[in-house]
């Protein structure tokens, strides 16, 4: 009874004193209907020997943990709870938030959602027909125990693999959590169920459509991604080499003022939830678990408290790291021939006045 008094003080003064959001990286309002969304999920019924702990602190000692990255020894004298008992309630409350959110907060887009997506994206960035930006980062953990040489990295250490699709928006639209270090971006991406779906065309991506102040020919709606992508009908990608002709240049610009939307989602979710900034020292399943409870919090968030994002948070991520750029040459002259028609839509009706002096 004295610790949950305790708690809810706690609460009260954070709400008082205007300090609830650098606390849990959130609005009390969100907070809240945070709670009422997993309470369900996490609650333990009350016996014989002993009072539950309360489905508030549940979540508030979870929040905290993914918010300073602090350990479960540090969340111990914090709150006093035992370690292990932390660590159970902090990997149930990280499914939870999972399983309760993530046809909310990052259902499958519907052929309209691709739409607002796009014309958002052309508005933010000035390059059409674009449905997203795709990247993935290293995830820093250690070594999980008689997982050999497969979580280990190429940069020397070893991680698990975040991929992830965003908006213009900074959200999420789709994630791949989990694979080994060892994996490059081309392959996890292939390896996907988006993937799979993009190839069999089962997103309700829209139809073909001619770009803004053109007559056609009708182009198909990409994502951008960096050389680790393979080029494709809805995989775009920069024009490689060295001494390239300004049109490819100016291409190779406006594509990576697209993708850099990708790198600022993540700089949000790493500078929000620090527990990246140092490895993740739990198991894999533990660890997979915390990642997708920061992704869909990071939605979460965003949608919600979209005002509390400060400039800074969006300039650098920590406890990331890019993965290798591996080329893909094995793409066809239809998916060219896309990237040759938005490179002269750049340099004809699309130009920016700025873009020469940006190459």
């Amino acid at each position: 009874m004295k610790k949950d008094i305790l708690h809810a003080c706690l609460l009260i003064y954070l709400k008082v004193n205007k300090n609830f959001s650098n606390y849990f990286r959130m609005s009390s309002k969100s907070f809240f209907e945070l709670h009422d969304l997993i309470k369900r999920s996490v609650k333990k019924e009350t016996t014989n020997m002993r009072r539950p702990i309360s489905t508030k602190e549940r979540l508030a000692v979870t929040l905290r943990y993914l918010a300073t990255g602090c350990t479960l020894t540090e969340l111990h004298y914090n709150y006093r709870i035992g370690i292990s008992t932390l660590s159970g309630i902090i990997q149930e409350a990280c499914e939870a938030i999972w399983n309760n959110l993530k046809d909310i907060y990052m259902a499958e887009p519907t052929n309209d959602k691709w739409l607002d997506i796009s014309e958002h994206f052309m508005n933010v960035t000035n390059f059409p027909n674009c449905l997203g930006a795709i990247d993935g980062k290293h995830i820093r953990i250690v070594k999980p125990a008689h997982s050999g040489s497969q979580y280990y990295n190429y940069k020397h250490f070893f991680s698990m693999v975040l991929l992830a699709v965003c908006d213009s928006n900074y959200c999420f639209t789709a994630v791949d959590i989990g694979d080994y270090g060892k994996n490059s971006d081309s392959s996890i991406f292939k390896n996907s169920n988006f993937f799979k779906k993009l190839i069999k065309n089962e997103l309700n991506i829209p139809d073909n459509s001619i770009l803004p102040g053109t007559s056609g020919p009708k182009l198909p709606y990409v994502i951008v991604g960096d050389e680790a992508f393979g080029l494709s009908q809805h995989i775009m990608r920069p024009y490689a080499g060295k001494n390239l002709t300004i049109k490819k240049r100016v291409f190779n610009y406006r594509l990576s003022r697209a993708r850099r939307l990708i790198e600022c989602s993540f700089g949000i979710l790493s500078n929000k939830w620090r527990i990246f900034h140092r490895p993740l020292n739990v198991s894999e399943d533990f660890a997979e678990d915390i990642i997708k409870a920061c992704v869909i919090l990071h939605n979460f968030v965003r949608i919600r408290d979209e005002n509390t994002l400060t400039f800074e948070d969006t300039l650098s991520y920590q406890g990331f790291t890019s993965m290798n750029e591996i080329l893909d040459n094995t793409a066809g002259k239809t998916p060219t021939s896309i990237r040759d028609h938005f490179a002269d839509y750049f340099m004809d009706v699309g130009q920016v006045p700025w873009q020469l002096d940006s190459i």
